[in-house]
C-alpha cells in the first residue's frame, strides 16, 4: 500500500484516426500518437476501433512506448473484418477491450515518457479512441 496514494480524478478521452497502411508488428513505420501521459502517469481503461470506410480483412495494432517514443512495442491487435459499407451496412467495429483483459491492474503508463501509439495494417481509415484518467 503507497504512503501517499494516488488518485485518477482526471478522466480524459483521447481520439487518433490512422489510415496509411502498416504491415510491421515492431513500432516502426507509420503509427499515430493517442495518448501520452503526464508527469504523474495515467490509467487506460478501455480503447474502442471504429473503421469509417469499406474494409478488407486487416489489423489496428496498438503499440506502448515507455521511453518517449523511441522503443514501441506491441500491446494490442485489433482484428478488422471485411464490411462494405452502405445505407444500411454499417462500418466495421466499434470493437471495445478493456485494459484489464491485458493486465490485472489496467494498463497503467507511468510518466510523461509513456505514450500509447496505433497503426492500421490496411490503407483504410479507422478511429481510435483511448478513455482512462490522469493521476492527480
Amino acid at each position: 500500500m503507497a504512503i501517499n496514494p494516488s488518485f485518477s480524478p482526471l478522466p480524459r478521452t483521447e481520439v487518433g484516426q490512422v489510415s496509411a497502411a502498416n504491415a510491421l508488428r515492431d513500432g516502426t513505420g507509420t503509427t499515430v500518437a493517442l495518448w501520452t501521459a503526464p508527469a504523474r502517469g495515467s490509467k487506460i481503461e478501455e480503447i474502442q476501433v471504429k473503421a469509417t470506410v469499406t474494409t478488407t480483412a486487416g489489423m489496428v495494432r496498438i503499440f506502448l512506448s515507455n521511453d518517449g517514443g523511441t522503443t514501441r512495442r506491441l500491446i494490442r491487435e485489433f482484428a478488422i473484418p471485411v464490411a462494405t459499407v452502405s445505407a444500411s451496412v454499417q462500418a466495421a467495429g466499434p470493437e471495445t477491450v478493456p485494459a484489464l483483459s491485458w493486465t490485472p491492474a489496467n494498463l497503467v503508463l507511468n510518466n510523461a515518457s509513456s505514450i500509447l501509439y496505433a497503426s492500421t495494417h490496411n490503407a483504410e481509415v479507422s478511429n481510435v479512441f483511448v478513455h482512462g484518467a490522469d493521476f492527480g
